[in-house]
């Protein structure tokens, strides 16, 4: 019966699922390549459907396994979530604390503030999720989410620590060779770094008046790490948090009187973690560090 399949198996599953591969699963769980064969033969028999079928490409989940993945993510975030709260007291300042952000702000701004955090609570481990997707802190895949868009899910407790200006900027080698663009019309004859798949952000874009299509960019990444190192590399122009472009001497602002995107940041975390000192410390500090970082004026 479902209500009595083993956790194990799940996580066997869940990993196979994907990693699409045996042996993948089995370097991931530190387990080895038969047991996870063993864990979701075991699972199949138990539920009495098949969940993998092979391809050329590996193995290829079922319409069934297509349907159990949602399910089996929400166990293995639960069972984070339990571990987590298991590594410390309630009211101790001990124990582990996830956090997300996005790929940039997670590589380029949490790294330092997380350095002082440990400096002045050396009990608590911290765990740094870096992804653009929205993680969902109802089912507690994170303990705090440092997001860049208000968060509309109830139940959750949420500051808006500002606003961070995203502007464009382009490398001194860059400007060397193709000179600056005077007007939004003049960047259709540059290099402009840009999104690939991202709506919102080409929304963004959009409403400072330039082109919402990825077509008018030369280089297209979702991947702000990457548009970053794009600029570093003096690839082409492309937008940038001010504060984080301000670090970058080689830098060259673009247009700055004529394109500003304001960008919202929220600290945000789920109101029954409040009652946990360890994430109301960390919250406390991410709130006053991350104030002090869009506080800054370059």
């Amino acid at each position: 019966m479902a209500e009595a399949l083993d956790w194990t198996l799940i996580r066997s599953f869940l990993a196979v699922a994907e990693h699409k591969s045996l042996s993948a699963a089995a370097r991931a769980l530190s387990l080895t390549q038969p047991t996870i064969g063993r864990h979701v033969d075991a699972l199949e028999a138990a539920l009495g459907v098949v969940l993998f079928t092979r391809s050329v490409h590996g193995l290829k989940l079922s319409d069934a396994a297509l349907d159990l993945v949602p399910h089996a993510k929400a166990m293995a975030a639960t069972a984070a979530a339990l571990a987590r709260a298991a590594s410390g007291e309630a009211a101790d300042e001990r124990g582990t604390v996830r956090i997300t952000a996005s790929d940039v702000v997670g590589a380029e701004v949490l790294p330092g503030i997380l350095a002082q955090a440990r400096a002045v609570h050396p009990a608590i481990a911290f765990e740094l999720a870096l992804s653009n997707r929205t993680e969902n802190l109802m089912l507690r895949e994170a303990d705090i989410a440092v997001r860049m868009v208000r968060p509309t899910q109830r139940n959750l407790i949420a500051r808006k620590i500002g606003e961070v200006p995203v502007m464009l900027y382009a490398h001194r080698s860059y400007v060397k060779r193709r000179g600056v663009p005077r007007t939004i019309s003049d960047l259709a004859g540059h290099d402009v770094i840009g999104y690939d798949t991202d709506m919102r952000a080409l929304e963004a874009f959009s409403s400072q008046g330039l082109a919402a299509s990825r077509d008018v960019f030369a280089l297209r990444t979702d991947n702000q790490i990457a548009q970053l190192a794009l600029l570093r590399a003096g690839a082409g122009i492309g937008g940038m948090q001010r504060q984080l472009a301000a670090r970058e001497k080689d830098l060259v602002p673009v247009l700055h009187g004529a394109v500003r995107i304001p960008l919202e940041m929220w600290l945000v975390t789920h109101e029954d973690l409040r009652t946990s000192r360890r994430v109301r410390v960390v919250y406390d500090f991410l709130g006053e560090a991350l104030t002090a970082y869009v506080r800054f004026k370059p």
